[in-house]
């Protein structure tokens, strides 16, 4: 891996790591103005609506500049919207502004792995990617948790500045202040990403063409054998990831009796398990076997129906580690497969596009689903069974379509795991 490749992947880092203490941040700040717990969820969904919306959008705009140039514009528009949520704006509308910088960002970061990178390692690149995502978010639900953490807050905010006086004087203020200089660091991490030799595709103006456009790559990506059970694939992760994230904090709160700091460093140790599950899949899967791990997703779903009989801590954090391996370890070559085809197929930005609309779209719609469950008082046990069948029942039907069309053709015995592009 060159040197550039590790300033993507630090860059990748930080602000997902302030993504993810913004969250926590976010949540403690709609706690304080006594919102609903409904409301909690509605902050992943408002932060995914930018992804389905502008989809047929960001694909040509990462495609249209040097992509460490949209990372700087995209990490740029999340700074605004964490400042936005300092000024007294609520934190709903900071965070879907976060979400838009987010959307932006995503088809830059992936798309230029396939610019940057030989086809055969992409598995190992998507490894780096997901693994140090993981670890962002390990640290980011951490750093969130021990932000809003009362007794730490005011012992940073007992610190003051000789000659002036900040607008700094709260819990949630010292938390937005620390996670901006986090974003900040990323991006001066974004002004050292390197050019790759890829043509630039200049942005079309015309909406109706790029809505068109990004229609043919949807149903390419879709219509392609290996390309719908990988998007298939991530596009249940993603959703199913999103949701567990509050399924895991309501579970805390009334499993073990955790507060909303306590839960979030709990929701970290399932990250830990994909960071694990990543890292073995990138050394132990190639592309041509990216397709043997689907059946981990339906082993995911299954065991995480055990969690509805788990009451004690040292009994909920090796269930946590091990869902979390799961799912990373099948996530990792699933991803690296749809990046490989939607390059072959319509171009790094596009593919990436088209990946988002749809994995967002699933956050949507699953977190969305968690939050009517929560309004209508369903019980936390029961909404775990119904994700859990939900998750390993789809994973099911997955596999049957992969073993029909390998019936068909074995696409996989095709897959390319040579050293150049």
């Amino acid at each position: 891996m060159s040197a550039g490749f590790y300033i993507i992947m630090a860059a990748q880092f930080f602000s997902a790591l302030a993504d993810n203490a913004l969250l926590i941040a976010a949540i403690y700040a709609l706690h304080q103005m006594a919102s609903p717990l409904w409301f909690d969820p509605l902050l992943k969904l408002l932060f995914t609506l930018s992804y389905v919306l502008l989809a047929a959008f960001v694909g040509p705009f990462a495609d249209s500049m040097a992509k460490g140039k949209v990372m700087l514009i995209s990490n740029t528009i999340k700074i605004g919207g964490c400042l936005m949520i300092f000024l007294g704006v609520h934190p709903l509308i900071g965070y879907a502004i976060v979400g838009l910088g987010a959307a932006t960002y995503s088809p830059a970061k992936y798309g230029i792995l396939t610019e940057l990178l030989p086809h055969r390692l992409l598995v190992m690149a998507n490894g780096w990617v997901e693994g140090l995502t993981v670890l962002a978010i390990i640290l980011g639900t951490v750093v969130g948790g021990a932000l809003i953490n009362e007794n730490i807050a005011y012992s940073l905010l007992s610190f003051d500045f000789p000659v002036f006086e900040t607008p700094v004087d709260s819990v949630i203020t010292m938390a937005l202040s620390i996670i901006t200089g986090i974003y900040l660091l990323a991006a001066l991490f974004n002004l050292y990403i390197p050019e790759t030799k890829v043509d630039h595709v200049p942005l079309s103006l015309r909406p109706i063409y790029l809505f068109r456009e990004f229609n043919h790559c949807l149903n390419l990506l879709w219509r392609d054998k290996l390309g719908q059970i990988s998007l298939a694939t991530t596009t249940l992760f993603w959703g199913a990831g999103a949701t567990l994230q509050f399924i895991v904090i309501r579970w805390a709160a009334d499993a073990l009796g955790y507060d909303l700091a306590q839960a979030s460093m709990l929701q970290g140790v399932t990250a830990i398990g994909v960071a694990a599950g990543a890292a073995m899949a990138a050394r132990m899967i190639t592309l041509r076997k990216s397709v043997r791990v689907i059946p981990m997703g339906i082993a995911m779903g299954i065991i995480v129906i055990v969690m509805n009989f788990v009451t004690s801590f040292w009994v909920a954090v090796p269930l946590l580690i091990t869902i979390g391996a799961l799912s990373g370890f099948f996530v990792v070559p699933m991803n690296a497969l749809l990046q490989h085809r939607g390059h072959i197929l319509m171009g790094a930005g596009h593919s990436i596009a088209v990946q988002n609309f749809n994995e967002n779209l699933a956050i949507l719609v699953m977190t969305g689903l968690y939050a009517l469950l929560i309004w209508l008082n369903f019980s936390i046990y029961t909404v775990i069974a119904s994700f859990g069948l939900f998750v390993a029942g789809t994973m099911y039907l997955v596999k049957r379509r992969f073993d029909a069309n390998q019936r068909i053709h074995d696409d996989a015995s095709h897959l390319d795991d040579c050293a150049t592009h």
